[in-house]
């Protein structure tokens, strides 16, 4: 059963699929370019309404082009993903399909205490808004993330950013002074 769920992002759509697409992490696809190795998202771009599309781990997200209505995308989205699991293909290839842990860099404790509050308690509400936000860097107090899926471009991502955030990292760790999108 697939089912749909609001995001922020008025532009953005995240739809349920009730099985697990990415076992861990996610996957942003700007464009059709960069979805070689996802032929779910591939096929989808053919659609003229798909602007932007992005996996989770149960779920994905689409971006529309202005000039649709929700209530005329839904519908094809939905028969699409019937159809694409339907066939037994495989959603995701190539590196994609075999998301081995990476081993980890070695981390200072500040960085790895950021990460882990970021994957404990930021991730997951993203994840229920559609979208994901992923860690680049931290230098001279300044914390930068990628927000990827219906965050990416959403009008309220930067009171995300500052007021949820921001305040939050503030209490749990005091060392970062700022949150910035890159």
């Amino acid at each position: 059963m697939i089912y749909t769920e609001m995001t922020p992002n008025p532009a953005s759509l995240k739809f349920k699929l009730g099985r697990v697409l990415l076992p861990k992490g996610s996957a942003d696809f700007p464009d059709i370019s960069s979805a070689a190795e996802a032929p779910i998202a591939k096929k989808l771009f053919d659609f003229k309404f798909v602007e932007r599309v992005f996996i989770g781990n149960d779920f994905l997200t689409i971006t529309k082009a202005d000039d649709f209505q929700w209530e005329e995308v839904i519908p094809v989205v939905k028969d699409y993903l019937k159809a694409f699991f339907a066939s037994g293909q495989d959603p995701l290839v190539g590196s994609y399909a075999d998301m081995a842990a990476v081993p980890a860099e070695e981390e200072d404790e500040l960085t790895q205490k950021i990460k882990s509050i970021l994957e404990t308690y930021v991730r997951p509400a993203v994840a229920m808004d559609g979208g994901d936000i992923v860690y680049e860097s931290f230098h001279d107090g300044i914390l930068k993330v990628k927000l990827q899926g219906s965050c990416s471009g959403c009008p309220s991502s930067t009171i995300t950013l500052k007021g949820g955030i921001e305040n939050l990292l503030a209490r749990m760790a005091p060392e970062v002074k700022s949150v910035e999108a890159v």
